[in-house]
């Protein structure tokens, strides 16, 4: 797909596409014959959480869920060039065999920007990417190269900067958010330190979780992410990381002006200076 290129000041203009927004478990849940699980609403129908940014030099990925082939068809995104992962979590990384076919086209390794934690757990999720083991033919497994960051510094991904914007997912989970000019992307938070929303200053588009509306131990609910985009001020909220709580109609008939909920095959114009 296209989306992306070069105004005339050299700012970058790009696109982001939510390739998914729902919980862990996705909606409608198995087994469940809530309301929203059995709404014929297509917004009502949320894969696992992820995002792509369109950019002149390739296409960014944000996170691997088990729905990511899926996805990838739905929206017709036919290559990645890069990986950047917020965390180590099932519903994050589970759908990394699916870049198999990337290397390909792309002549080497998919590079994949990630903590040490979440380099660790792939590793171990997917031991058999890195055997030493000789391969009965190309494309058997993934070929995949790390690329370590820290939360500490900002770093370069296919000509634009990233900044890791760190933050808390429960009481044991360090994970982080991104951001890519004046847009940020920091789904499943409870809990975004001071230092961090300083990190979130003068962005036009934030993308924040918000489960659901009863408090949650390790997420956001709907009030305290509307507290979060108040604090960044952005001239455009959306929330993302939806469960079964939220009506999409229902829920953003509530919201206030410049915070709706996100949705599965949603596009974003941003500009990147």
């Amino acid at each position: 797909m296209s989306g992306s290129d070069r105004s005339g000041n050299d700012s970058i203009k790009a696109t982001v596409v939510f390739l998914g927004t729902g919980t862990s478990v996705g909606i409608p849940a198995l087994g469940c014959e809530c309301a929203v699980c059995t709404s014929d609403h297509p917004r009502n129908n949320r894969t696992r959480c992820a995002i792509t940014i369109h950019l002149p030099d390739g296409t960014i990925l944000v996170d691997t869920p088990p729905d990511l082939r899926t996805q990838l068809l739905r929206e017709k995104i036919p290559l990645v060039h890069s990986v950047l992962f917020t965390h180590e979590h099932a519903d994050h990384i589970f759908g990394l065999d699916d870049l198999r076919l990337f290397p390909f086209r792309l002549g080497a390794p998919v590079p994949l920007f990630c903590e040490e934690v979440v380099e660790a757990r792939i590793r171990k999720s997917y031991d058999y990417a890195f055997s030493e083991r000789e391969h009965t033919h190309p494309g058997a497994t993934p070929r995949l190269e790390f690329r370590k960051i820290d939360a500490a510094n900002s770093f370069e991904v296919l000509g634009v900067t990233v900044t890791p914007i760190p933050m808390r997912h429960g009481p044991h989970f360090n994970v982080l958010g991104f951001r890519v000019g004046n847009f940020a992307y920091c789904t499943d938070t409870n809990h975004i330190p001071d230092t961090s929303f300083e990190l979130l200053a003068g962005v036009d588009t934030f993308v924040v979780g918000a489960l659901r509306r009863k408090p949650h131990p390790t997420h956001f609910c709907v009030d305290e992410a509307m507290e979060a985009a108040r604090k960044v001020n952005a001239k455009q909220t959306y929330l993302t990381h939806i469960s079964h709580d939220l009506d999409h109609e229902q829920a953003n008939a509530l919201l206030p002006d410049g915070i709706d909920l996100a949705y599965d095959g949603l596009r974003v114009s941003i500009v990147i200076d």
